[in-house]
């Protein structure tokens, strides 16, 4: 079983005095639920773990009935403390507004309960917590799986890491590709567009949505302006609409249209955006035709799908390190990632095989003066070596 840092984070948020409820968020299938059980595991603190999954989503008592539960049994042990979590929690109608009454009778009362919430839909949590908890919740993000986890786990290499990605249910499928895109498809994509946007955001056009999401995955690591989209999109309405589900996407940490660099705000949101997947797996199954085989030997192919696990790599460290992430590009002159916290940049080119003598890189530095530049690939910094490194100490 993989550890992860979130283990040692919640447990230290865990033993804090009782503040906030801590909200385990991140993607599907990126082991929540598991790293949570682990950590109830390694505690002190006495606790209960309740699971919504299955349980009406109109049934307004359960959450409180389960909590007078634990409050009863913390009587009864005579504890100073109590933990309670509540997994999938989002399936149940009006959850927040149930949790706040919960949360707020034990705060009269000085019941030291403590609280972990946790759900296999990012967006619908964060839509209670933003209606009801204000100011009473901390967010614990969860990202994919690094490729550190993904060699100590199931032994891939960095070729398979940056082809296969960093979903570990899917491991189990491999070498049978044709297994694996089916386990993707079924357990991951479907589940993470019809339950996590379709059924949590207003989409005037879900067949639209389904669409912008498989061109936006096929094209990851590629810029491409909002009229190529609706041209290759059927019934595709106007440029706005692409936008808003772009962003709905985004939140779902599925897809991210990247903007390009500028001091002036303006030039940044008028920019043609640079399609980004979160993992590359999402990349991968999307790609009708592709095999590991023919992507890898494929210099100019391959070189796109290294460019793309970069970027998932920098997308997924941008929560936890509080950076925005852009590409910069004028005339032909690029860089493929630059990372921008305050007044701090860091340039970062990704030397992939798909372009030749690019000075996009000696450019940007004279132009933006960046903290750092940083090369990744080839014999500059293998990828390894970048993704198991740690970025902090570049920021």
């Amino acid at each position: 079983m993989i550890r992860r840092q979130q283990n040692d984070f919640l447990i230290s948020y865990i033993n804090e005095p009782r503040r906030t409820i801590q909200v385990v968020v991140g993607p599907r299938q990126v082991g929540k639920t598991t790293m949570v059980k682990q950590v109830l595991k390694e505690i002190a603190v006495p606790s209960k773990f309740f699971n919504a999954d299955g349980v009406a989503p109109d049934d307004n008592t359960w959450i409180a009935t389960r909590w007078e539960d634990a409050r009863a049994q913390m009587r009864f042990g005579q504890s100073q403390e109590f933990l309670i979590v509540f997994d999938e929690i989002h399936k149940i109608n009006n959850w927040s507004e149930q949790v706040k009454k919960e949360w707020d009778a034990d705060s009269f009362n000085d019941v030291n309960m403590k609280v972990v919430l946790l759900g296999s839909s990012r967006l619908l949590l964060k839509k209670g917590l933003t209606e009801s908890l204000a100011g009473r919740f901390e967010l614990m993000p969860m990202g994919h799986w690094s490729y550190q986890e993904m060699h100590e786990a199931f032994g891939f290499d960095i070729n398979q890491y940056v082809y296969y990605g960093g979903y570990p249910g899917s491991a189990a499928y491999l070498p049978n590709e044709s297994r694996w895109r089916r386990y993707m498809r079924d357990s991951i994509v479907a589940p993470a567009i019809e339950k996590d946007v379709l059924q949590t955001t207003y989409i005037y056009k879900p067949a639209l949505m389904h669409q912008l999401f498989r061109l936006g995955c096929a094209y990851s690591a590629e810029q491409l302006s909002y009229n190529k989209m609706l041209g290759q999109l059927q019934d595709a309405g106007n440029a706005t609409t692409l936008v808003n589900y772009l962003e709905v996407l985004g939140e779902s940490k599925l897809l991210i249209g990247l903007q390009k660099y500028a001091v002036d705000k303006s030039r940044k949101y008028r920019s043609i955006p640079k399609l980004q997947v979160f993992n590359n797996a999402l990349l991968t199954v999307m790609s009708d035709g592709m095999t590991f085989e023919k992507a890898y030997t494929h210099p100019t192919l391959w070189g796109r799908w290294v460019e793309s696990a970069v970027g998932c790599y920098l997308l997924d460290k941008a929560d936890e390190l509080e950076y925005q992430l852009y590409y910069w590009r004028e005339s032909d002159e690029e860089v493929d990632f630059v990372i921008a916290r305050g007044d701090s940049l860091v340039a970062i080119e990704v030397k992939s095989g798909r372009r030749q003598n690019n000075t996009g890189l000696s450019t940007f530095r004279n132009m933006y003066h960046p903290r750092y530049s940083l090369v990744v690939g080839g014999e500059s910094m293998p990828l390894e070596q970048f993704f198991t490194g740690n970025l902090a100490n570049l920021l």
